[in-house]
C-alpha cells in the first residue's frame, strides 16, 4: 500500500495538490514547509507553527480507509504501508509501526535542527499556544521543526531503501490518494510494476502511472478502498 494525502482527507486533513489542495489555494504556503525559507526567516517559522496548530492534524482520527488496511493486516494478509503522509493515522488505526515506512517523516514529533533531540509535537504546540511564536529547543536553544521531510531536505536513506525493497518484492501495489508526482517516492509505483506486481491506483485524478496500472479506481477512497481490500482478505 502506497498512501498519499488523499487517504487522510476524510479524517479532516487537507491535501496539498488536489483541486482544493493547500498549495493551490495558497501557493505561498509551500514556503512554510521549505527548509531554506524556514531556517532563514523567523516569520516563516511563526506562520508554520500557526499552520500546524490550525490544521489540527494531531486531533485527527483514522477513517474507514485506514481501518480497512489495518483490518486486512490483522486478518493475516502480509501488508506493508509506504506513506507520504506524516499524520501517523495508519499506526493509530492499528497497523504495527514496523510495517509503516514514513517517507516524509512524522508531524507527531519535533526535532532540533542543531542537536537533533526529538520531542512531542503536542508539547511544542502547547508552547505556541502559551505565547511562544517560535519555540526553541529546550536542550540547546536551537531551531525546532516538525520531524517531517521539508522541501529541500533528503529522504531518510534507510526508510527509502526499505520502501524500495517492499515495492520490488510485493505481489500487489496499491497507490491510494496520491498524484504520484513527488519524486523519488512516486517512482515506487513504476518499480513495483516493472518487478511484476499488479499495480492498482485509487485516486480522483489521473496520475503519470495510470498507463501501467492493471486497475484504476476513481471512486471516493473511503468507500472504494475497503471494498477493494475485501477482495484480498
Amino acid at each position: 500500500m502506497f498512501s498519499g494525502a488523499g487517504m487522510s482527507t476524510d479524517s479532516g486533513i487537507p491535501d496539498y495538490r488536489g483541486p482544493q489542495g493547500l498549495w493551490r489555494r495558497d501557493p505561498e504556503a509551500e514556503k512554510l514547509v521549505t527548509y531554506e525559507y524556514y531556517m532563514a526567516d523567523p516569520e516563516i517559522r511563526r506562520r508554520s507553527w500557526m499552520m500546524r496548530a490550525e490544521i489540527g492534524a494531531l486531533a485527527a482520527r483514522p477513517n474507514a480507509a485506514h481501518r480497512a488496511v489495518a483490518e486486512l493486516e490483522r486478518g493475516g494478509t502480509p501488508v506493508r504501508v509506504i506513506t507520504q503522509n506524516v499524520d501517523g493515522l495508519h499506526q493509530l488505526a492499528g497497523l504495527p509501526a514496523r510495517k509503516v515506512f514514513e517517507l516524509h517523516g512524522t508531524a507527531r514529533e519535533v526535532v532540533c535542527t542543531r542537536c537533533h533531540a526529538r520531542s512531542d509535537m503536542d508539547a511544542a504546540l502547547a508552547r505556541v499556544a502559551a505565547g511562544e511564536p517560535d519555540p526553541a529547543c529546550a536542550d540547546c536553544g536551537g531551531i525546532l521543526k516538525a520531524a517531517t521531510v521539508m522541501f529541500g531536505e533528503r529522504l531518510d536513506p534507510e526508510v527509502l531503501a526499505g520502501a524500495v525493497a517492499v515495492a520490488k518484492g510485493c505481489q500487489v501495489f496499491i497507490a491510494v490518494g496520491t498524484t504520484l508526482q513527488v519524486q523519488p517516492a512516486a517512482s515506487l509505483a513504476g518499480m513495483a510494476a516493472e518487478a511484476g506486481a499488479r499495480l492498482i491506483i485509487v485516486n480522483a485524478e489521473e496520475t503519470p502511472y495510470d498507463s501501467l496500472a492493471a486497475e484504476v479506481v476513481r471512486e471516493p477512497i473511503g468507500t472504494a478502498l475497503p471494498a477493494l481490500l475485501a477482495r484480498f482478505a
